[in-house]
């Protein structure tokens, strides 16, 4: 991998209204002296108006926002309250840059952000699940793609919610500095050192919130043969109804399908097995009641956005 160690100066935009967890991932990422792993580190700096507050807290930027141009990286955490239109000084600022040359990132739902600038406008972006169709609705241009823990477009970048900040921040590590810079940062912060940008943000697990449902002895029942080839007309006759009358069962209470459900805990326990032991990928199918290692392959890497080898690497290199 190419190492483009002039990219160094990183600017955190801020104004009322960030997300405090959004912006402390990322000041703690590019915001730590590193120095010492390797050199130059980034030069950070915090970009808004005087004062900024960021859920509880209050902070005192180093500069306004009329310095974003002036950063190589420009990083736009998540942006609170969703049914506002962000400051247009916000946006404007950040849109300066992106013209300027910086590289643009979002953290969140700082995705909004970098959409009323413009910045997405024929490209594909992401930001947390809950607030996609948001996203879409109220941007038609933008192709968002709900599915995957973050997007890299180049000189714009965007994340979904929470977690996935941290995946794009130690993204660009690995882009500026390499792997093995960007694994030792993630090993400081005791995190995975790398989860694939193509990853689903996460795997649909319907669990009842209360066991006195019309399934509370099928699900149980199920979960503990799934390495065998479950029909629905199985599940139907051990639970002592109709085909029907499950598959309405099964949508009232888990909010989805027979089959669906069956297959999403297949899919989680050949997660439990790839991350805990070091069976192969066959044995596994098998297992999960998969039957061959390219059928788990198929469903795996459709589910979750990658292959289960690669996701066993990264469970793996993590520890």
């Amino acid at each position: 991998m190419d190492v483009d160690t002039s990219t160094n100066t990183v600017a955190i935009a801020i104004t009322d209204g960030m997300l405090h967890f959004e912006l402390s991932i990322a000041y703690e990422v590019f915001g730590a002296d590193l120095s010492h792993v390797t050199a130059p580190w980034y030069d950070v700096a915090l970009c808004g108006p005087a004062p900024v507050r960021a859920g509880r807290f209050l902070l005192e930027p180093d500069a306004g926002l009329d310095q974003l141009p002036c950063a190589d990286t420009v990083i736009v955490p998540g942006w609170a309250d969703v049914d506002q239109a962000p400051p247009t000084e916000l946006v404007d600022a950040v849109r300066a840059a992106h013209e300027a040359g910086a590289r643009v990132a979002s953290l969140c739902t700082g995705a909004f952000v970098l959409a009323a600038a413009g910045l997405l406008d024929g490209r594909r972006a992401t930001t947390h699940w809950a607030h996609t169709d948001v996203l879409a609705a109220r941007h038609p241009l933008v192709d968002v793609d709900p599915d995957v823990l973050y997007v890299d477009n180049g000189s714009v970048l965007t994340s979904a919610g929470k977690a996935a900040s941290m995946d794009l921040c130690l993204h660009l590590v690995r882009l500026d500095h390499g792997s093995a810079v960007a694994n030792t940062v993630a090993r400081r912060l005791v995190v995975p050192p790398h989860r694939a940008g193509g990853q689903a943000q996460f795997v649909t697990a319907p669990v009842p919130a209360q066991d006195d449902h019309p399934l509370a002895g099928l699900l149980p029942w199920a979960i503990e043969r799934l390495d065998r080839p479950l029909t629905v007309e199985d599940l139907a006759r051990q639970a002592n109804m109709s085909s029907r009358n499950l598959g309405r069962h099964f949508r009232t209470v888990t909010g989805t399908t027979p089959l669906r459900w069956l297959l999403t805990q297949r899919i989680r326990r050949a997660q439990e097995l790839l991350e805990a032991t070091g069976d192969s990928v066959d044995a596994i199918a098998e297992a999960v009641g998969m039957g061959t290692a390219t059928t788990l392959r198929r469903h795996f890497n459709r589910t979750i956005g990658v292959p289960p080898d690669t996701y066993r690497r990264t469970f793996r290199s993590s520890r």
